[in-house]
C-alpha cells in the first residue's frame, strides 16, 4: 500500500525507542508508517496505544536527528491498519511529533 512514487528507506527499523515499521519518502516527505492487523478494520484502527504512539513518536524523532540525508520539507505518521480478510486502510497523519 505504498503510494507511487514514494521510496522505501527502511522496513522494521530498530531504534533505541523502539520500532518502526516503515519509512517511505519521496523529495518532499517523509513518512513513518506503523502497521496493525487485527479482525477488523476499526479493531485495528482502535489497537494503537497512547504509550505505543509515544514511543513511535520518539523513535521517529530519533531518525530525523540521526539520519539528516533522510530528511524532508515535510513529514507525518501514518497508520495502516488490515483485517483478516486482507482488506487494508491507510490512516494519514495518524500521530503527530510535538
Amino acid at each position: 500500500m505504498v503510494e507511487a512514487g514514494l521510496e522505501i528507506l527502511a522496513q522494521r527499523l530498530r531504534t533505541p525507542y523502539g520500532e518502526i515499521d516503515l519509512l517511505v519518502a519521496d523529495e518532499n516527505w517523509i513518512i513513518g508508517v506503523e502497521v496493525k492487523s487485527r479482525s477488523t478494520l476499526r479493531d485495528g484502527a482502535e489497537a494503537l496505544a497512547p504509550r505505543q504512539a509515544e514511543r513511535l513518536m520518539a523513535s521517529f524523532g530519533y531518525v530525523l536527528e540521526t539520519r539528516p540525508e533522510w530528511c524532508r520539507p515535510n513529514t507525518r505518521f501514518d497508520v495502516i491498519v488490515v483485517d483478516r480478510e486482507g482488506q487494508a486502510r491507510r490512516i494519514m497523519d495518524a500521530l503527530r511529533l510535538t
